[in-house]
């Protein structure tokens, strides 16, 4: 009964924590509409800021304390609706959810920066004295951490439904322009919740701090945990987001405190500790009836998803072919091995574009799949028989059937969280599992081999695909191949049913569609080819961990797809190259280690300027206009070759030829709009050019500027009239 008592009385000191950050969460996603999967790293910024001033800086602790909470977390949040979310406007429900995505990853990122990850920080509890209740000793922190839930729900409860500002936020998210006509004021309304949210997660990052070692992603992720009070609360309700938190801290204590105590099966029960509020999450995301999602009113996007041409496509998967043949020569024995994991990265950046781009939905789990096909790959294809990447894609598309069935139902969050929870599952417990029996009392089955695994690259015969430079061209080839499958699905029907899904699921039910066949159809798939690009992924690094296919390291690839443009093979290829070559570790060794993780992240909050990504929005049209000039494509084309040359002559180093080669790409489309200005201004065409080198339409002519001797001829032409020399405007 003492035990009982002392693990109940932590469990509620744990939920009172939970229910300070899960209540922030629900304010921020019932005031502003916006779902903020960054609510942790927030806390783990703050509680970090709070290190630095009370134990580095050894400021009184009332004095740290008040500045992280009142003039830090005020100005983050604020930095947040002001920079960011304000921006948001006209995107869909996913590119929200990514766009906070981005923000948890860059956070991290600075943090890891700010603070180098590799030294060893504790924190304290604010208050280190206990007091006596019968035979069990109550620290005074505890009592504080109750104390101060009590009052953020009060708080809470007052500022909601007892103050105008509180009236506001609810109001504005409902219809923003209602509210507006009802002398509400959106932009305050929004500030004063982000503001208020932050300081709540800033406040239990810096109370849970003193429960772990101070390191930015146990932080971060152990405050996910609180989104299964917030779930459990159906992110409406206050009052039951208190219970949830109490659900989830009683059972997390619990568990910590009676697991050990169970000999049978103790060495693959560990785990459970780990995952036991994720398990929660998992319950309440699927048991609890959805409300439905506020702000999710349907609204014209500025979301596009445009439809590639077989010939464009077949170019494009010819020239990533050439370039793989290409740059074999040419890497570095070091560089070359670490970029054969580039396409392994792109296949699995391949399979989130059918079911992200064209379906709509949001999976956080793409390389946990990964992570099955590729242990699948280590136990099949010891030999290196090819014929295990498809049984890893036939066991990975089995694995995610079953994964979507539940989630047949879900959208938006619920998806998200509920794959964030399989792969926090798959991360914390099952690939962390010791050896077992397969079948019976036969022979042990490890997935990971006590750590680590190991493959064998593939080969048929006496060809094989050993060194890295075949495997680097044949995963290029892989690659191709998938893009291909890519291209297909958006142009058959079953792709037109995806968009059909991702704009509107109500009008495909009235249709006569099915949209849990057609779900369940695109998660197969995904899963699948994310199995596939698993096995080419674990094949090219010869040995994989557990680590390896983490839940954070799966954000860097969907935040590199979106940002690219995730209706587009291109961002596949482009987060292949970001993520799977060594450039920003060239670039950045040493001075900035977590440069990957800040330039994805500012990447995808960019995303409320450009939903559509930079490929599809920007550099798509402007080499598309590359095709009226032919002559400059070829020019461009012998200038690199040139360059290519040059190197294998070794007459120039490599970072030349890739800095060369991307100004004369990126130049084309430069010199094609200074031609295209040049024929206008020659005359060619029923249009002029303006002072400031904008086209004018022939009507327009003497609207915005006097008629000039060049407009008059214009005219002329238009018209088929004789030209006139000599006659001036």
């Amino acid at each position: 009964m003492h035990e009982f008592l002392v693990y109940t009385i932590s469990g509620i000191t744990t939920a009172g924590i939970y229910a300070i950050t899960a209540s922030g969460l629900t304010l921020t996603y019932v005031t502003t509409g916006v779902f903020n999967f960054a609510h942790g790293a927030t806390g783990a910024f703050a509680a970090f800021a709070y290190w630095q001033m009370r134990f580095d800086w050894n400021w009184p602790a009332p004095i740290a304390l008040a500045v992280t909470l009142l003039i830090l977390a005020p100005a983050l949040g604020l930095g947040l609706e002001r920079v960011i979310m304000r921006r948001l406007e006209g995107t869909s429900d996913a590119t929200k959810l990514v766009v906070t995505v981005a923000v948890l990853v860059a956070t991290v990122g600075v943090i890891q920066t700010i603070w180098n990850p590799n030294e060893f920080r504790t924190t304290h509890e604010l208050f280190g004295d206990k007091f006596s209740l019968g035979s069990i000793d109550i620290p005074y922190n505890d009592v504080t951490v109750l104390i101060l839930a009590a009052l953020v729900a009060v708080g809470l409860r007052l500022l909601l439904y007892r103050t105008r500002l509180g009236v506001s936020m609810r109001a504005t998210v409902d219809d923003r322009s209602l509210a507006v006509m009802n002398g509400a004021r959106p932009d305050r309304a929004s500030q004063a919740s982000w503001i208020i949210g932050t300081q709540l997660a800033s406040l239990a990052g810096i109370l849970v701090a003193p429960k772990l070692n101070l390191a930015a992603l146990p932080l971060t992720l152990l405050i996910v945990n609180a989104y299964a009070a917030a779930m459990i609360g159906r992110l409406r309700s206050l009052p039951m987001t208190f219970v949830g938190a109490l659900i989830v801290g009683l059972a997390n204590d619990w568990v910590v405190g009676y697991l050990p105590k169970i000999k049978v099966g103790a060495q693959y029960l560990s785990g459970v500790r780990d995952v036991t509020p994720v398990a929660i999450l998992f319950l309440a995301v699927l048991l609890l009836r959805q409300t439905k999602l506020r702000g999710s009113a349907k609204q014209r996007t500025r979301e596009i998803s445009p439809t590639p041409t077989w010939g464009g496509s077949l170019v494009f998967v010819g020239l990533v072919i050439i370039a793989a043949i290409a740059a074999t020569p040419i890497l570095g024995p070091g560089d070359l091995f670490s970029s054969t994991k580039m396409w392994g990265v792109g296949i699995v950046a391949l399979s989130l574009i059918p079911l992200v781009g064209y379906a709509g939905r949001i999976s956080l789990c793409q390389l946990s799949f990964a992570g099955i096909g590729a242990v699948v790959v280590a136990h099949s294809g010891a030999n290196g028989a090819p014929a295990s990447l498809i049984l890893a894609a036939l066991v990975a598309a089995a694995v995610g059937a079953v994964i979507s069935l539940p989630a047949l139902r879900l959208s938006g969050i619920y998806l998200a969280l509920l794959t964030a929870a399989f792969a926090v599952t798959l991360d914390r417990w099952i690939f962390q599992l010791p050896a077992f029996n397969s079948i019976g009392k036969g022979k042990k089955f490890d997935l990971f081999e006590s750590g680590s695994l190991s493959f064998t690259r593939f080969g048929i015969g006496t060809f094989n695909v050993n060194s890295s430079k075949t495997y680097f061209v044949f995963g290029a080839v892989v690659f191709a191949l998938m893009a291909l499958v890519v291209v297909w699905v958006r142009r058959s029907m079953f792709g037109q049913r995806l968009l059909a899904l991702k704009e509107s699921p109500a009008a495909c039910e009235t249709l006569g569609m099915n949209p849990r066949m057609t779900t369940l159809a695109v998660f197969t798939l995904s899963a699948g080819m994310a199995g596939l690009g698993g096995g080419i992924y674990g094949a090219a690094l010869q040995t994989a961990t557990p680590d390896t296919f983490q839940f954070f390291a799966g954000l860097a690839i969907l935040l590199t797809v979106v940002v690219g443009g995730v209706s587009s093979i291109g961002s596949a290829l482009f987060s292949a190259i970001f993520l799977g070559m060594p450039i920003t570790t060239n670039l950045f060794s040493g001075s900035l280690t977590q440069a990957t993780s800040i330039l994805t992240g500012l990447g995808g909050i960019g995303l409320g300027n450009n939903p559509n990504g930079f490929i599809a929005a920007d550099l798509r049209p402007r080499f598309d206009a590359l095709r009226k000039f032919p002559a400059v494509i070829g020019v461009g084309v012998a200038l690199v070759g040139v360059l290519y040359l040059l190197r294998t002559q070794n007459a120039i180093g490599g970072w030349f030829l890739v800095i060369g080669s991307m100004v004369i790409i990126f130049g084309m489309p430069g010199v094609a709009d200074v031609l295209s200005a040049r024929a206008k201004k020659g005359l060619v065409g029923p249009s002029a050019v303006s002072s400031d080198g904008t086209t004018v339409p022939v009507e327009w002519l003497g609207i915005g500027e006097p008629v000039s001797a060049d407009d008059l001829l214009v005219l002329d032409r238009k018209l088929k009239l004789p030209e006139v020399t000599g006659v001036s405007a």
